[in-house]
């Protein structure tokens, strides 16, 4: 892990917005921003806004040490950096609406609590590879899509749709009256991974390693399934578990 802190890069200043204004002003007019960080002790009304439009725009808003936004290397930050989105997030029933208007099952993915942006790039490129339509990932709780994300994805995470929402439950919810079930990999399921249809219209919940899929998903999820694995080995890694299900869903599809 210390090797890898030393290899991410401090952002370039082009990827930044700097000062309170700019990012008020950069969220009215439709830029993307992947997180806000505010200074822990900055208040007052203009700071109000900035948290009022960043739910509004499902824009993370991190509390941060002033130590923090110094070391972005910039001056006249007033306690308030953004940092500009790497990814384009697309909206979920738009992209449901696109794909099924091709005539197409959608396959979705859904990261639950999934922090490592190594795990987060090892995905994204298996589900780029294995033709998942979209990523759909939660407003907080989710590691940044940054630059070190897009290197260790090898760029997956630039070609493939990701929609950021700022409810999990909603967004199943949303699954649903689409007539798309939603599966939960759970290591605890008495289903086996080759007993599930993927055939269908679908989406994939995938956990942290640490916490697993959060109890209230796991309870509207339509289906549990589990990797068999050897019963002397705890579990899989969760990218590899993720290569090692859409595998299964391709071979289903395709095959």
């Amino acid at each position: 892990m210390k090797n890898f802190r030393q290899q991410q890069h401090r952002p370039k200043k082009n990827t930044l917005v700097i000062g309170r204004k700019a990012v008020i002003e950069a969220m009215q007019s439709g830029k993307q921003l992947e997180r806000i960080y505010l200074q822990s002790t900055v208040h007052g009304e203009i700071i109000d806004e900035i948290r009022q439009l960043a739910e509004q725009y499902l824009v993370p808003v991190n509390k941060v040490p002033v130590e923090k936004l110094n070391n972005f290397n910039i001056s006249n930050h007033e306690g308030c950096v953004a940092l500009i989105a790497k990814v384009q997030y697309q909206n979920l029933q738009d992209i449901i609406s696109f794909i099924v208007d091709k005539g197409e099952a959608p396959l979705f993915l859904i990261l639950d609590g999934i922090t490592d942006i190594r795990n987060i790039g090892g995905i994204a490129r298996s589900a780029f590879c294995f033709g998942v339509n979209a990523i759909i990932i939660p407003e907080k709780g989710i590691g940044a899509l940054n630059e070190d994300a897009i290197l260790t994805s090898a760029g997956a995470l630039e070609k493939i749709a990701i929609c950021r929402v700022n409810n999990l439950m909603k967004a199943v919810d949303e699954l649903h009256l689409n007539g798309i079930k939603v599966f939960a990999s759970e290591m605890k399921a008495t289903k086996k991974i080759f007993d599930v249809n993927f055939k269908e219209p679908c989406a994939v919940i995938m956990g942290s390693e640490d916490m697993g899929i959060h109890p209230a998903l796991l309870k509207i999820c339509d289906e549990q399934f589990q990797i068999p694995i050897n019963e002397d080995f705890e579990s899989l890694n969760v990218s590899v578990a993720t290569g090692v299900i859409l595998y299964e869903v391709a071979k289903q599809r395709y095959c």
